[in-house]
This record gives C-alpha cells, structure tokens and sequence, in this order.
C-alpha cells in the first residue's frame, strides 16, 4: 500500500513511535514501514489528499485475528495522543460480522481502521451478507 504524506519527519513519529511500525528504506522523498508484517509506502506530496467529512470511501488498515494484539494497540494509541477518528467500539453486536474496532488519522489526513472479529470466518466469509459498512 502506497499512501500520500505531507510531512515525513510527522509520518515518521505517527507510524513508528506513535504505532510502533518498524522503519525500513527511506529517502527524503519516501519511508518504507513495516506495517504488523505487510509494506506501507509514505510518498511525499505537496498536498494532503481531500478530507473526509465521515470515514468513507477512503480509508486502510489492519485486522487483528487476536483481540488482546487489537485491545494493546488501542491502548498503546490512546497513550501517544494519536488523534482518534472514530473511538474503540463493537459493531454488528450479535451479527456474523460482529468486531472490534477504532479509526486514527495520521499527520496528512490518512484514515487508518483496526479490527478484530469475533468470529474469524467474517473476515472473507460469509458472503452471502450484503451489509459493508454503517449506513
């Protein structure tokens, strides 16, 4: 995933202290992270993309298959002061698709979404469920 920042030196701070994403390759132009095991690309621009007045269309982030790794990194962004898009809550209570979650926003506006399921199969399961999303 390759993703617009505005200022690395912010990106840097939000994604590796704040977070705690390992940094890898980075030049003045772009910061390679490792992201709970897959690549994140942070490329500098000159403009931060469009805000979002709710959470959708454009956001990215991670499911976590064990709720205490999710319930650690909430605390762990709570404690950093990383900005709360939307607070840690339970979704879908006593649906399928039920799970845990909580939104960031990063320095250039980017939103970030970490999830845990209460019953794994949801994750790419249960297809034959239309419901994406609030309404």
């Amino acid at each position: 995933m390759a993703f617009p920042a505005t200022d690395l030196d912010a990106t840097r701070r939000f994604y590796v202290e704040g977070l705690g994403c390992r940094l890898g390759r980075s030049s003045n132009r772009a910061l390679i992270l490792d992201f709970f095991g897959h690549q994140l690309v942070a490329h500098l621009v000159s403009e931060p993309p469009p805000p979002q007045s709710g959470i959708y269309p454009r956001h990215f982030g991670m499911v976590f298959a064990n709720e205490a790794d999710w319930q650690s990194l909430a605390a762990r962004a709570e404690a950093q002061g990383l900005r709360f898009r939307q607070l840690p809550r339970t979704r879908f209570v006593g649906e399928p698709t039920e799970h845990r979650t909580f939104f960031l926003e990063d320095p250039s506006g980017n939103l970030l979404e970490f999830k845990h399921y209460t019953r794994a199969e949801a994750v790419f399961g249960c297809a034959d469920l239309t419901g994406i999303g609030d309404t």
